[in-house]
């Protein structure tokens, strides 16, 4: 965010992209030293009773979502979210000092210069003279119902690396049913294959867990705990100018929910009397 109180960057997020690759590869490439064969991989069966059991207990357990909807919840953890705390800041601080200067109406002159939806509604509550408890309200429910959105999402990946497994497990005990019926007329070798085979059934739902599911369903997780805070931040800011405090204490207020690194731009921001660039 800009002096003008920009919206959210939103980008690939790199993490997500690299994990995911890097726990694929090392996974492939112990397979890969170990003699193992890619082609066994590929095997239809054992990808059905995985992908597809999952899939149906997640319909089942998340309530209002459909697998049209799904695609969404993964959008949101391999998507990376940037705020540019420092620079909101420097926005409260700039917006302070000229509703102290000319007057919390002089702030509607800003509206075109603030693109954050949320920020621009609170500083439009302001100069419409709405109260601080239902500017608290009104925002605070906002971002309660946006938690549980997001909690839906994570339920939804969680949910997902507790059913995998599972599955691969029921996958793994259908395959040696079907070896134990065959007992008597294979061979040594044919019965080790198969008994490999079933196997991947376990070996499909460990990893769809705990390479994809849970890892990303934590991600998202974490993610949401920063949106709520960078909001409870905006509040903050809000609720400092219409209570007419000054730059300096805007400032130090909002100082606060910034990590140690940002705290340092942020005072570097206002020796030079403009944001510092983002960091990457």
């Amino acid at each position: 965010m800009a002096e003008g109180g920009h919206e959210a960057k939103r980008a690939p997020d790199l993490g997500s992209y690299g994990g995911l690759f890097l726990g694929f590869f090392a996974l492939g490439f112990g397979f890969w030293l170990e003699g193992g064969d890619f082609a066994a991989l590929l095997l239809p069966s054992p990808i059905i009773i995985i992908f597809g059991g999952t899939a149906a207990t997640l319909w089942m357990c998340i309530p209002g979502q459909s697998p049209l909807t799904w695609g969404g919840f993964f959008a949101a953890g391999f998507t990376d979210v940037h705020h540019d705390a420092v620079a909101t800041i420097q926005t409260f601080v700039r917006l302070a000092e000229k509703a102290r200067r000319e007057g919390l109406l002089s702030l509607e002159s800003e509206m075109g210069n603030i693109h954050d939806p949320f920020m621009k509604e609170g500083i439009q509550e302001v100069v419409d003279g709405t109260p601080a408890e239902q500017i608290t309200d009104i925002f605070m429910v906002r971002i309660d119902q946006m938690g549980k959105r997001h909690h839906v999402g994570k339920e939804f990946f969680g949910q997902g690396g507790a059913f995998a497994p599972c599955m691969g497990i029921i996958g793994t005990v259908l395959g040696l049913t079907i070896v134990l019926g065959s007992l008597g007329g294979a061979d040594a070798a044919a019965l080790g294959h198969s008994i490999a085979t079933a196997f991947i059934a376990t070996l499909f739902g460990v990893a769809l867990a705990n390479l994809l599911l849970l890892p990303i369903g934590k991600r998202c997780q974490i993610k949401s705990e920063h949106e709520v805070e960078y909001l409870n931040m905006l509040v903050a800011g809000i609720l400092s100018i219409q209570a007419g405090d000054s730059p300096r204490l805007v400032r130090a207020k909002l100082n606060s929910y910034l990590p140690p690194a940002e705290q340092k731009r942020l005072a570097k921001a206002a020796e030079g009397g403009a944001a510092a660039p983002a960091a990457a």
